[in-house]
């Protein structure tokens, strides 16, 4: 007879199942940190729309605080006022579930995890991404307007101005 943790492996690399993989840490553990000040924010957003101004793209930016709530937000000239309220979902998101919304979005299309949707707040589009100080989540920013590949392309560039900064 085979013991407890046989049998746990055996299952672990058995299944077809990729939800009954059971991970030895917590996914997406970063702990939350004080909320991104209005200037950080704003900041974050100048990048992301020199971004999309350099590559001629009309984008809505939002940035929100460790906890959701927005701090700041920018709408290109031109861009869809639908986007508007996407970009701000994402960023979100991002900040409350602790993890890059295109995580949400391979969940649905490549896992057909469909089940993702049901859940409160949770948008299945990339271009949200968490902003990470000294290893805490202090907010996230949302882009939309684009291709779901270019409000991510858009977002990655206000990301990269908090990983340049030093820590406020």
């Amino acid at each position: 007879m085979s013991s407890k943790t046989e049998i746990a492996v055996e299952e672990r690399f058995t299944s077809s199942n990729p939800l009954d993989a059971v991970p030895d840490e917590m996914p997406f553990d970063v702990p939350y940190g004080l909320p991104i000040s209005l200037d950080r924010a704003l900041t974050v957003i100048r990048a992301a729309v020199a971004e999309a101004k350099n590559r001629n793209w009309k984008m809505n930016v939002a940035v929100a605080d460790s906890g959701g709530n927005l701090v700041a937000f920018q709408r290109m000239d031109g861009a869809m006022l639908a986007s508007i309220q996407i970009a701000e979902h994402k960023a979100r998101a991002a900040a409350t579930f602790r993890r890059p919304t295109k995580v949400f979005e391979d969940g649905v299309n490549l896992m057909h995890l469909n089940y993702l949707l049901a859940f409160d707040g949770v948008i299945a589009s990339r271009g949200g991404i968490p902003l990470i100080e000294q290893g805490r989540i202090i907010g996230a920013i949302g882009c939309s307007g684009g291709t779901d590949s270019q409000d991510e392309v858009v977002s990655k560039a206000g990301v990269a101005v908090i990983e340049q900064l030093p820590a406020s």
